[in-house]
């Protein structure tokens, strides 16, 4: 009978040895947290991504071929110091990587939010637009370039019709004024500007990848993995 149950109380766990039981503690431990690591990989790859933005892309100046396979927008204001840096710094490296190479057309929307001198300039870059596609996009570059202190009244119609000038635009300086005083394209400024807020753009300058936003346009490692993705039509 004793012997009986001595050996009972040899498969009794808590005669296990100590090393034992914190080596089978840590095989449960391993085993708990690889399955949490796998359900947690399932989630994510079958979690299905965000409808992508629409965006009316026929009706927005466009820099590159309008049939390449990703689209980019930036929301912008004419005033925005950060728009200033990407325009000069970011945007010459996606036309050399991409624009220019027919992989990325690239396009832009007003998000006007600065204040008066943001419209002024958007009316006078919109009415730009509509007179010449390419013209536009050296006149924002000019703008840009061209870029003072926010809200110090420097965006008058007279300084943004010489800077057309100056540029040599092949466009009508006469109608580029009238529209300017006029404004003409307030509608279509502030419907971009209201679309920007239903969007979820918080600042300037946003961009939208084959309708995805990304906000990180500053990291252009980044940025390149995004593009890429979007080509190789991860997007």
């Amino acid at each position: 009978m004793a012997h009986t149950v001595k050996k009972a109380a040899s498969k009794n766990p808590r005669s296990m040895p100590k090393e034992q039981q914190q080596k089978n503690m840590k095989r449960l431990v391993w085993i708990t947290c690889a399955c949490i690591a796998a359900i947690i990989a399932v989630i994510v790859i079958t979690q299905p991504s965000s409808d992508p933005v629409p965006f009316a892309y026929e009706k927005l100046p466009v820099l590159g071929k309008a049939d390449a396979p990703v689209k980019i927008v930036e929301f912008g204001d004419y005033q925005c110091p950060a728009c200033q840096l990407f325009n000069q710094q970011i945007k010459p490296q996606l036309m050399q990587d991409y624009i220019d190479k027919g992989l990325v057309s690239f396009y832009f929307m007003n998000d006007a939010f600065i204040g008066p001198d943001s419209y002024t300039a958007a009316f006078a870059a919109q009415s730009v637009f509509h007179q010449n596609n390419e013209a536009f996009w050296k006149y924002l570059d000019a703008v840009y370039q061209n870029q003072g202190e926010e809200n110090t009244g420097w965006v008058k119609p007279e300084f943004l019709v010489e800077l057309a000038r100056k540029e040599n635009l092949p466009i009508d300086y006469d109608k580029l004024q009238q529209e300017i005083q006029e404004k003409t394209h307030a509608d279509e400024v502030d419907e971009h500007s209201a679309y920007a807020k239903k969007i979820g753009v918080t600042s300037t300058p946003t961009l939208f990848i084959n309708g995805q936003k990304f906000e990180n346009v500053f990291d252009y490692n980044a940025l390149k993995t995004a593009i890429d993705q979007a080509v190789k039509g991860g997007s």
